[in-house]
């Protein structure tokens, strides 16, 4: 059935909804003035029948010619099947024996329906815009430096290493890495993210993002089909493709569903007259009966209601790579992180600087004057906490001691920098720190001077990510990482986790999740490169800010655009919301069809009652689904 909406659906793309409103125009005009000259005249049936069926043809022509299309297919029963057989009945009844004619009522009913079709069409235009919108950010031309002229090329021509000029206004055309200029990129295209993100030489910047200021020449990395947009593109593009638990039984229901109302309606039509005679008022119960079991509330609605879940998904920076996998968001019990680049930043950092004989400006000043040659990332996080080391003090004789660290001479001043053991080996007498994380003592001609502590920093709205999770019911928040075990208590314990568990290797990991598998769904939050196998085996894989990891694009169900672990409460918000909706436009259209099919059976409901319970209850159904897109 879901195809053969489909089908329909194909061919009303031809005219579009300003011609389909000329049409309803028109046909509702001359059902107005054929009804009042059948007030006024006393004509034979036969003539008011030519009379109805101008304003039928102009608006139901589209509906018969597809029936016909779909009978010749072998794909009968669709909606325009649906309609066609009742409007054709309801035009031919009045020819029974001591029936009245119904033509106003066939020509109504086609006229509605194609105001349903007209609703349908603007809903799926408006949340088809909203997708295409969030992903025009694939640019149609790229300036490529080539034989010292700048020429505009067509993406695609672009190969990886050639260098490309990005104005300011210009969207980025693909990966690279800033060789010259200074600018601030928009990204909100691809994270969700309204602050403009500051790149300088040596950056890297993604294809999508727009240039706000200045002129940028950018090596590129990676060729125009692989770059972040068009992943990204591919990745939205793809989602219909993997169908949530709702639409596959939508889809089920309505192939077992209509064949059974069809079969039901002729045996109304039949069996009753056979035993009464009455059978124009058996056909025409029939014929409601026929308008009313049209399904296409439910096969418009749900698909469209889970497309607005994943463009509103996607708008926040959080792509969802079908709705399959928005189902399972909304049902995850257990979440799991990992801990370096997902929990924190995964860049080391100076965090406390506790001097003892000089000051901490000081103390910091000579560690990074000792380290400045070193390629360590130690010796990188000293340096960027003391920028000044260029002041022209002078540095020489620099020694390593392989596995401690270094000596050098600081303006005529010994300093030693280095762990516990170089300490002990030079008689300074150090002591520990409170503080986890990687502890630099300082030693100035063989008296200890104090220590500098490097760690890990948890990102920002980390604890706002798991207490929104525990708000949101979420059981358990648990934390895995290969780091040791102080390490992990001083990340975890501040967080307020549930459980965290360090030390582990990435089989670790995986033979971690298991184990908790069995707890309720459970997803899983990393970075990408080495979480690729835990993404897999997770019920659904989360990747954080993930645009550099091919790997773990391919394995994870969900893509963060950005770096922020808040961003997964928030998509299982997204989720439960669309589920909602989905769930409130099965329950509103069943009822209100088997209401109105009970009615029809007994003989109380009307033909136009019977419009309403198909496409009136359609077109609501329709804007409910719209709230998902928000």
């Amino acid at each position: 059935m879901a195809h053969e909406h489909h089908h329909h659906e194909h061919h009303h793309d031809e005219d579009s909804p300003r011609e389909r409103l000329v049409r309803i125009a028109a046909a509702t005009l001359l059902l107005v003035g054929a009804v009042l000259v059948e007030r006024h005249t006393d004509w034979a049936a036969w003539q008011y029948l030519l009379l109805y069926l101008v304003p039928y043809l102009i608006v139901g022509w589209d509906t018969l010619k597809e029936a016909a299309e779909a009978l010749a297919h072998g794909e009968a029963l669709d909606e325009n099947f649906l309609m066609s057989v009742a409007t054709l009945g309801a035009l031919a009844i009045g020819f029974l024996p001591g029936a009245e004619t119904q033509f106003p009522e066939a020509v109504f009913v086609m006229l509605f329906f194609q105001v349903g079709e007209l609703f349908e069409g603007i809903a799926e235009g408006r949340s088809r815009r909203s997708v295409a919108h969030l992903m025009d950010i694939r640019p149609d031309t790229a300036q490529v430096e080539r034989d010292g002229a700048v020429l505009t090329v067509a993406p695609e021509s672009v190969a990886v290493g050639e260098v490309i000029l990005v104005r300011p206004g210009e969207k980025v055309p693909m990966d690279g890495t800033v060789l010259e200029g200074n600018s601030s990129l928009d990204t909100v295209a691809l994270t969700g993210e309204s602050l403009p993100r500051s790149v300088a030489p040596g950056d890297e910047v993604l294809s999508g993002c727009v240039n706000l200021s200045g002129v940028l020449r950018v090596r590129t990395t990676k060729a125009f089909g692989e770059s972040t947009a068009s992943r990204i593109l591919e990745l939205v593009e793809h989602a219909a493709e993997n169908k949530s638990h709702s639409e596959h039984f939508i889809t089920r229901f309505a192939r077992i569903y209509t064949p059974i109302v069809v079969g039901l309606a002729v045996l109304l039509a039949v069996l009753p007259p056979l035993l009464t005679g009455a059978w124009a008022t058996w056909i025409y119960r029939a014929l409601m009966f026929l308008v009313v079991s049209c399904p296409c509330a439910l096969v418009i609605s749900v698909p469209l209601t889970f497309f607005g879940g994943i463009g509103g998904a996607s708008r926040q920076g959080i792509l969802v790579k079908g709705s399959a996998f928005l189902d399972t968001l909304s049902r995850v019990r257990t979440v799991v992180f990992d801990k370096t680049g997902t929990l924190t930043e995964g860049v080391f950092a100076v965090t406390a600087v506790h001097p003892e004989k000089l000051d901490g400006y000081e103390l910091l000043h000579l560690a990074a004057h000792v380290e400045r040659h070193s390629t360590h990332p130690i010796a990188q996080a000293l340096l960027h906490a003391y920028p000044d080391e260029q002041d022209g003090c002078s540095v020489s004789d620099i020694r390593e001691y392989a596995g401690k660290g270094l000596t050098a001479t600081v303006e005529g001043r010994t300093v030693a920098v280095g762990n516990d053991k170089l300490m002990e080996e030079l008689g300074a007498a150090w002591h520990p720190c409170h503080h986890s994380g990687t502890i630099v003592h300082v030693a100035v001609d063989g008296v200890y001077a104090g220590h500098i502590v490097i760690s890990d920093r948890v990102k920002e709205d980390a604890a706002r990510a798991v207490s929104e999770l525990h708000a949101a019911g979420i059981g358990q928040v648990v934390m895995l990482t290969g780091d040791q075990q102080t390490v992990a208590d001083a990340v975890a314990a501040p967080l307020q986790l549930d459980a965290w568990h360090a030390g582990l290797l990435p089989a670790d990991k995986v033979a971690r999740v298991e184990a908790l598998l069995p707890q309720g769904t459970l997803a899983f939050v990393g970075d990408g490169i080495n979480d690729a196998p835990v993404l897999a085996r997770a019920d659904l894989g989360i990747a954080m800010g993930a645009l550099g990891s091919d790997a773990a694009i391919e394995a994870a169900d969900v893509v963060l655009m950005d770096d922020k672990p808040s961003k997964v409460a928030l998509a299982v918000r997204i989720a439960r919301r669309t589920l909602r909706i989905a769930r409130e436009n099965l329950w509103f259209a069943v009822g209100v069809k088997l209401l109105v099919l009970i009615l029809a059976a007994f003989g109380v409901a009307t033909l136009w009652m019977a419009v309403f319970a198909d496409v009136g209850v359609t077109v609501l159904a329709v804007l409910n689904a719209m709230r998902a897109l928000h």
